[in-house]
């Protein structure tokens, strides 16, 4: 018998327990600070150490449920060395014999160890997966059963091998032409942008205001899971040294006083006309025509916010992005209907988040995730290619188009501690969980949330 390397106790020193999230990576969903944003689930504090040094914390989440006990939920895993076995084994002992204490049904635990980065294989990612299954973990194969985190996320890093900051403008020509066209054109066509920290928020409640008609309309037209306005008040209010919003409004006023600018160009290049030279002939006239297109967007936006008034601030586009440990995370954000081609404000807007990222001296941004298709298993018993639902294609194709990563991840794991109660609720419980999201949001519409 392998004598024990380890221990593991209960942390109650929470400021070393964060020391060590922050030294070592972790994500912010680790942290001691998560479980006052997730109030309905409760947490357990756990360290590891070897000798008197730390090498693991792990933060569970635990929440009782009707007719199948407690489940406890790990979210991206333990901060620890996912390639020491002997360390993992131990720990997963620890767990098995801390859910029987609180009669737990079963711990759920999804790693961010890549799988596949751009559909290339990670060796990390089938050692961990064989590791884990070495302990005890099962692997859930089934998506829509998921707990909270996605595998699949899409990462776009701010800094080279070097170590050396990527300046906006240098991330930005390696975009797509769409995206670079987005951000040239945005301020031609009205919009600007504010971001705002916890303390203007706190000042002027209009702020939350505008940034929820953005997500509500978002929500109605994809299957993002729609947070209401306490619940994103409240993450920004416990995380407000590492979080902002970004909401981008089409001024009215501004788009007008710009058309107005482009028909003065516009005479002066006909005037010209009448004399220019053969040479320059040409360059006038196209010019023009590039002030009637755009006279022509100008008039479809008019169009379309006639209902507003003349000198509306409309919000367009927001998003809310939270950064913790070198990692910006886009946590909500997306756009409203209303001129939302015509503009192209998300390319806009997730631009200026990039920007923030690297003026805040993150390593990574997180353009977020994207729902999958359950995929097949593959012969090692990971998951297979994971690719993106028929309304996500177009999402995941946005934000690939800012030359970002698409990461798989090692997926969803068990470690099962009561197989009856587990049957009743990974059988039971996503029917039921289904049926009340339904409920959710036909309540919503009806109360015009």
């Amino acid at each position: 018998m392998v004598s024990k390397m380890y221990e593991f106790k209960t942390e109650n020193d929470l400021k070393a327990f964060d020391e060590f999230v922050l030294a070592n990576g972790g994500s912010f969903l680790q942290c001691s600070q998560w479980p006052k944003v997730k109030g309905a689930w409760k947490p357990r504090f756990y360290s590891g150490f070897c000798d008197s040094e730390r090498v693991l914390t792990c933060l569970v989440l635990m929440r009782k449920l009707p007719a199948a006990g407690a489940v406890w939920y790990i979210s991206c895993g333990a901060v620890s060395d996912y390639k020491n076995e002997q360390l993992q084994k131990e720990f997963a002992d620890f767990l098995k014999s801390e859910m029987k204490k609180a009669k737990a049904t079963c711990a759920i635990v999804d790693p961010l160890i890549a799988l596949r980065i751009n559909g290339e294989d990670c060796k990390d990612g089938f050692y961990a997966h064989e590791m884990l299954t070495k302990c005890g973990y099962e692997l859930n194969a089934d998506i829509e059963t998921y707990t909270y985190k996605h595998p699949v996320q899409l990462f776009l890093k701010l800094k080279d091998e070097n170590g050396q900051v990527i300046p906006g403008d240098k991330i930005l020509k390696h975009c797509e032409k769409g995206v670079r066209y987005s951000v040239r054109i945005g301020t031609q066509r009205g919009l600007v942008a504010h971001t705002y920290t916890y303390d203007d928020i706190e000042k002027n409640p209009q702020i939350m205001k505008d940034f929820m008609s953005v997500m509500h309309d978002t929500s109605d037209r994809n299957d993002f899971v729609e947070r209401d306005s306490e619940y994103c008040h409240n993450l920004i209010s416990v995380f407000k040294d590492n979080t902002d919003i970004t909401i981008v409004y089409y001024d009215k006023e501004i788009d007008r006083n710009l058309e107005e600018e482009r028909q003065a160009k516009k005479q002066v290049a006909i005037k010209a006309l009448e004399t220019a030279p053969e040479k320059k002939i040409r360059g006038l006239k196209d010019e023009i025509e590039s002030i009637d297109k755009n006279t022509q967007s100008f008039e479809a936006r008019m169009e379309e916010t006639k209902e507003y008034q003349q000198d509306a601030k409309i919000p367009v586009a927001g998003g809310l992005t939270l950064r913790y440990a070198g990692v910006g995370s886009c946590l909500f954000g997306g756009t409203r209907n209303i001129v939302r081609n015509n503009t192209r404000s998300s390319h806009y807007l997730n631009y200026l988040r990039i920007c923030k990222s690297i003026e805040d001296g993150c390593n990574i941004h997180d353009l977020g995730y994207v729902l999958v298709k359950t995929p097949e298993i593959t012969e090692q018993g990971t998951l297979g290619k994971l690719e993106p639902t028929d309304n996500f294609v177009g999402i995941c194709d946005f934000k690939k188009s800012f030359g970002s990563d698409y990461f798989e991840f090692i997926g969803e794991y068990i470690l099962v501690g009561n197989r009856f109660k587990y049957f009743l609720y990974s059988k039971l419980m996503p029917k039921a969980k289904k049926l009340k999201m339904k409920f959710v949001k036909i309540i919503r519409k009806s109360q015009g949330k």
